[in-house]
């Protein structure tokens, strides 16, 4: 019995140690961006896969965190999603020291020293798409490669990505609805495949000694706290699965609440999605599972994860989307420019527009790095189309304040609200930010809680104070062009004059 048990101890020695040996590489480093999870996460799964040992890193990268304010939420989400990711890969190895190499520079150079400071034959990384990232990890590469050290990058971001998705004539879609029928008949288990980590853990390595630093404080690295823990959002791979879970459970009521931003409708689960948080593959999975079993819900949220899929395809087959129209003819349009566009924006970035929803909305995104989806469809609309402002103005502005900004969605629906994007629908399809606020905020919740100047206001009033009669102005304590604005422009007058400034598209179709 002895020799049987030490026999069974000699065999499952030699089939790890055989395991071990079988591997690709000796030492490899796994370097986390946007997929700041263990779970279900391609590129850690195939670094411990095919390394004897492995070493997590994440850069602070310097070439990105200088341009922005030193009180940015998204920094200190990262910096909480760390901590958490961490402690994840510390409970995965089992081992003391193991964990999280955290460094803060120029990811383009530091992630090339310290592959070489860590004998690493590989680096390995999920994809990036947009086109700074792209260009930083075509350098990175070459970098690499100079040093004799290979670079291997893995799909994590999206379900379908570049081309995988095309026509039956082989071009890239661009238009929405076909490209979603394409994608629901070409996916199926091995595109919802889950990662299982756990049992390649053990080449999870320590850390150096003098890497075991931890994850910095944000003043370590040049930031100050904002107001993201009064704000109670949720970090790392934790709070996306808490988020999910919770969402879940209403998540077949999702085509009836979506729309009102004063219902707890949305999943929340952008701003995980943005840092990879969140696996996609399990998302989409667990959606389309219920979808086939008949939740209405779950098909239009799994339409809104494809609508993520087809905008970074957008970006990638029809990059010049960065910087200028899909539709080329739009281009073309002549937009509000000289002193009063700036006076018109800044009253529309301050939420000082005279129209209550448009202005809740610029008071969500300020205070709370968060947009409703509908809103973010009206507010950009009333810049492009009421105000006559090009859309890139407002598309900068939600680059610098939304938490889950991610270039591809942003450009896509900016695009969407302009008509020069990807869209079947006309040029004049215009919001009316009135019927908008009494279809979709109809007892004026939002409006009062982003407003509370407004809030005595009875709701007949409360979407359009500029026609209230003096008495229930006064009543409600509001003062006309002293505590809340008049309207920056008439909505009526502003679309007769979006309608001349899109006719210039209208001659060159």
């Amino acid at each position: 019995m002895m020799g049987q048990i030490e026999w069974g101890r000699i065999s499952a020695h030699n089939f790890i140690l055989a395991a071990i040996m079988d591997k690709q590489f000796g030492t490899g480093l796994m370097w986390f961006r946007r997929d700041l999870r263990t779970d279900d996460n391609t590129a850690l799964f195939a670094a411990l896969k095919q390394c004897r040992q492995v070493h997590c890193v994440f850069i602070f990268d310097s070439e990105i965190l200088d341009l922005l304010p030193r009180a940015d939420r998204r920094v200190e989400f990262i910096r909480e999603c760390l901590v958490d990711l961490d402690a994840d890969l510390c409970k995965l190895a089992g081992l003391p020291g193991a964990g999280l190499i955290v460094q803060h520079g120029i990811a383009s150079k530091n992630i090339v020293a310290l592959a070489k400071t860590l004998h690493a034959e590989v680096v390995f990384a999920a994809h990036d798409y947009e086109p700074a990232a792209q260009a930083r990890d075509a350098k990175v590469l070459g970098a690499l490669a100079a040093a004799g050290i290979a670079m291997h990058t893995f799909k994590d971001q999206v379900v379908f990505e570049g081309r995988e998705v095309l026509t039956k004539t082989g071009t890239p879609y661009g238009v929405f609805t076909p490209y979603k029928n394409a994608w629901l008949a070409k996916v199926d288990e091995s595109h919802l495949q889950s990662h299982d980590a756990a049992p390649h853990a053990s080449a999870l390595a320590a850390r150096p000694k003098a890497m075991q630093g931890g994850v910095p404080t944000l003043k370590e690295i040049g930031f100050e706290p904002t107001n993201l823990k009064d704000l109670k959002i949720p970090a790392g791979s934790s709070g996306g699965k808490k988020l999910f879970a919770e969402f879940f459970e209403r998540m077949d009521q999702y085509h009836e609440t979506r729309d009102f931003p004063a219902v707890k409708g949305p999943s929340y689960l952008g701003v995980h999605l943005r840092f990879g948080t969140v696996s996609i593959r399990k998302l989409a999975g667990t959606a389309l599972a219920r979808t086939l079993q008949g939740s209405q819900g779950a098909a239009v949220w799994l339409s809104e994860l494809i609508w993520r899929d087809f905008y970074f395809a957008i970006l990638a087959n029809f990059p010049r989307v960065a910087t200028g129209a899909f539709k080329p003819e739009y281009d073309a349009i002549k937009w509000e420019h000289g002193k009063h566009a700036k006076e018109l924006f800044a009253a529309w970035c301050e939420g000082r527009t005279g129209y209550p929803l448009v202005d809740a909305a610029m008071a969500q995104i300020n205070q709370t790095g968060y947009m409703h989806n509908r809103l973010r469809m009206v507010a950009g609309s009333f810049l492009v189309k009421d105000l006559g402002i090009d859309w890139r103005w407002g598309e900068k502005y939600f680059a610098e304040k939304l938490n889950d900004f991610d270039l591809s969605a942003n450009n896509g629906g900016w695009q969407w609200v302009a008509s020069s994007g990807c869209d079947a629908q006309p040029y004049f399809r215009i919001f009316n930010p009135i019927s908008q606020s009494e279809k979709f905020d109809s007892q004026g919740k939002f409006i009062r809680r982003y407003l509370p100047q407004l809030a005595k206001l009875p709701t007949d009033d409360l979407h359009a104070p500029w026609l209230a009669s003096p008495m229930a102005l006064l009543a409600a304590s509001v003062e006309l062009g002293k505590n809340y604005p008049l309207p920056v422009v008439a909505h009526d007058a502003a679309r007769a004059l979006t309608l001349q400034r899109y006719a210039v598209v209208k001659k060159a179709v």
